[in-house]
């Protein structure tokens, strides 16, 4: 009888095929995930208030949906757009959004179909910081795509935005 372990031949079409089957399940895995969540909260007293995940990267198509589980806040999930009264930092082609005032508990969603970088911020909050950064994958993803525009937004805001970077490496920055 042949001991399975002590044949090369046989360790190297178990590891491969194993290595297939993994690789098949987290590409599923990515593709299964038609909603992200990003979660709405800060500290009891509204010292801090933020957005998590702030960075995210994710495919083309997908749906991104905002709670607020702050139990003692309203906060928003608005883009960085002319029609919300602010300078363009999502892709030009892209739908502008304002989910306005969301009380505990509720949700906003929008799906995100074109490529590039989206900058977005809680209407109340964003001198606070409280903003996000989205990366729809694409060719071309630029580095420091809205540069240009960083002396319109508070400081706090522009001290919190995820370099984009770093969302392409992790994924996702809390």
């Amino acid at each position: 009888m042949m001991d399975f372990a002590h044949n090369p031949r046989r360790r190297l079409l178990l590891s491969a095929g194993g290595g297939l089957l993994l690789s098949a399940a987290l590409v599923h895995r990515a593709r299964a995930a038609d909603e992200v969540e990003i979660a709405m909260s800060g500290t009891s007293n509204g010292s801090n208030v933020w957005f998590r995940p702030r960075g995210l990267l994710i495919h083309p198509g997908q749906s991104v949906r905002w709670i607020n589980k702050d139990a003692g806040n309203v906060h928003t999930s608005t883009a960085y757009h002319p029609d919300n009264k602010k300078v363009l930092r999502i892709p030009s082609q892209a739908r502008s959004w304002d989910s306005d005032y969301l009380m505990p508990g509720e949700s906003f969603s929008i799906t995100l179909d074109i490529p590039g970088v989206y900058d977005y911020f809680c209407l109340p909050h964003e001198h606070a910081g409280m903003v996000g950064r989205i990366i729809v994958m694409g060719e071309n993803i630029s580095a420091h795509p809205y540069a240009d525009t960083d002396s319109q937004l508070p400081q706090a805001a522009i001290d919190r935005f995820p370099a984009v970077a770093d969302i392409l490496r992790l994924t996702q920055i809390e």
